[in-house]
């Protein structure tokens, strides 16, 4: 399958290029940025939500979902970017969200059944939503208590009501009919939901991944997570074919097999929330091993990979993540080193994510080529890091990817951890060995002759990656 170590590029559409001067990104923008995406190396990108949405959680509130957002362009700008997509050998995969709608989508009134409602004159239970607060609110025009696991604005669908599966398989069908090549499937620990709508009862043990204060006091065992997800997503299988599918599953790595009983891959967010330390990096890894896993380490909705591990860590974490075996997603801005921007003078994102989501930077102008107009966001230092000047650069962070990705094919299929020095991540892949020093400190290099070392000296520096073979 062309996926199985494949590296993905994640796009948020409204800040990787605007085509018109209105200050979002567009398809036809993106459509411009291709070879951008050739000259890197990925074999496909992921788009996040492009669908009508009255934005109350930026996209992932969906109005239509065989749909374009009026300000992204229109399905003729859509089938147009897939065309030009496959010419140049590139794969499209879209955000599928199957939890959860906007109040606004028209379903909301015209199959409420299609949705989950409390069957009490108020909350039946103690849920709490992603974001804190309750999970139920009163719809006023019903004068019922409906379900959110996110915000209110987002009503949770009822996956076990078999025309509302028709309809989700029939979107599904619709992008794959227009050229799609996979789905990120959002969510999905969260689709179905205990049938009997009990209480949570109290956390005896904490969670492994971070979680809003108000849910991490909930054990979890009604909410998410239940048997029944395993006929959902047969459901979704159906539909999408030999699609790929990778699911974002905010669970433990050990509760993935129901998951990957029908999807290709699931997102390893173990990986992404560790720590920049050797133990619990290598951890991470081992409990992925046998699992089809999509390694990620940074995305739209938590910190960028510069902040998260530091400036000096950026080129080690690249090698880190592009060595693994198995698909590998790399957040668009990553590749030259953007970090978490301050947000804007308007916050869009009510948890803050705003500060994740600034515009691409491809040259030093003061927008950084993102637009000819005010970008809905500010750049952040487009005069410090950007593609055009990388790209002309051959030390730079962005051809330290591209020879990475170019790598990747010829690493060889077998892989076993290695015990390593302290403070170092090692393995094997085929005759290869990687080792990343998580360190301020030297450490020595693994025999061999390299292949391809972070920095210039061809020693296991502070902060550096080698990989040799043997």
């Amino acid at each position: 399958m062309w996926w199985r170590d494949a590296v993905v590029y994640q796009i948020y559409p409204r800040s990787f290029q605007d085509s018109d001067g209105d200050g979002v990104g567009d398809l036809r923008g993106i459509a411009q940025r291709l070879d951008h995406l050739v000259d890197l190396g990925v074999d496909a990108f992921w788009l996040s939500p492009i669908y009508p949405s009255p934005l109350a959680d930026f996209g992932y509130d969906i109005s239509d979902f065989t749909g374009i957002d009026p300000q992204l362009g229109t399905l003729d700008d859509f089938d147009q970017l897939v065309a030009q997509a496959h010419e140049r050998g590139l794969r499209v995969l879209l955000d599928f969200v199957p939890n959860h709608t906007s109040i606004e989508h028209p379903w909301f009134r015209e199959h409420p059944d299609w949705y989950i409602w409390s069957p009490a004159d108020g909350p039946p239970n103690n849920w709490v939503s992603a974001f804190g607060g309750p999970a139920w609110s009163r719809d006023v025009i019903a004068g019922r208590w409906y379900l959110h696991s996110f915000y209110p604005e987002q009503p949770d669908l009822n996956w076990r009501n078999p025309e509302l599966v028709e309809a989700m398989q029939n979107v599904i069908r619709f992008w794959t009919a227009r050229g799609v090549d996979g789905f990120r499937v959002d969510a999905l620990d969260r689709l179905i939901k205990d049938e009997r709508l009990r209480d949570e009862p109290p956390a005896t043990e904490p969670f492994p991944l971070p979680l809003h204060e108000d849910a991490a006091g909930l054990a979890r065992l009604h909410t998410t997570n239940q048997p029944e997800v395993r006929d959902a997503l047969a459901k979704i299988r159906e539909a999408a074919g030999d699609a790929f599918l990778v699911g974002e599953v905010f669970l433990p790595t050990n509760e993935y097999p129901r998951y990957l009983e029908s999807l290709d891959a699931v997102f390893a967010f173990q990986l992404l929330f560790s720590p920049w330390d050797a133990a619990p990096l290598q951890q991470a890894i081992a409990d992925a091993a046998g699992y089809d896993v999509a390694w990620v380490m940074s995305n739209h909705d938590f910190d960028r990979l510069a902040t998260r591990v530091g400036p000096e860590n950026v080129r080690s974490a690249a090698m880190l993540l592009l060595t693994l075996p198995g698909p590998a997603f790399v957040y668009q801005g990553d590749e030259i080193g953007m970090a978490n921007g301050p947000g804007g003078s308007t916050q869009y994102d009510r948890t803050g994510r705003d500060r994740l989501r600034h515009p691409m930077q491809w040259d030093a102008t003061p927008t950084g080529g993102f637009t000819t107009g005010v970008p809905w966001l500010p750049p952040i230092d487009p005069d410090v890091r950007n593609v055009e000047a990388q790209r002309n650069d051959p030390e730079s962070l962005l051809n330290l990817y591209r020879r990475l990705i170019d790598l990747r094919p010829g690493l060889g299929s077998r892989f076993r951890l290695l015990d390593a020095e302290p403070g170092v991540v090692g393995f094997e892949r085929g005759d290869h060995v990687v080792t990343v020093n998580t360190t301020r400190e030297l450490r020595p290099a693994p025999p061999g002759d390299v292949v391809l070392a972070t920095h210039e000296d061809p020693e296991l520096l502070p902060h550096a990656g080698l990989i040799v073979r043997n």
